[in-house]
């Protein structure tokens, strides 16, 4: 599974879910997510400037707006592997 954090730099909420996700992940977290930051990308910015941070399956398209917590990264995972 592949899954790509959406932030950007000095983002204090993206520093947040990234802090959350590691911790759900675990010792997953370095082969599962990638950080992307939306100021380097003019798709990404203008479609998320107002809503990061985002936790976005790029496979399915589907996304984990903010605010999360640890158990809706498990659901949002558990639903990912179902489809």
């Amino acid at each position: 599974m592949h899954l790509l954090l959406l932030g950007t730099a000095g983002c204090h909420l993206c520093e947040q879910a990234e802090e959350i996700i590691r911790e759900c992940l675990g010792n997953d977290y370095p082969q599962v997510i990638e950080i992307i930051d939306i100021a380097e990308q003019e798709h990404w910015q203008a479609q998320y400037a107002i809503r990061i941070p985002v936790l976005y399956h790029p496979a399915s398209q589907k996304e984990l707006a903010w605010p999360f917590a640890s158990t809706d990264i498990k659901t949002f995972i558990r639903c990912l592997c179902i489809v």
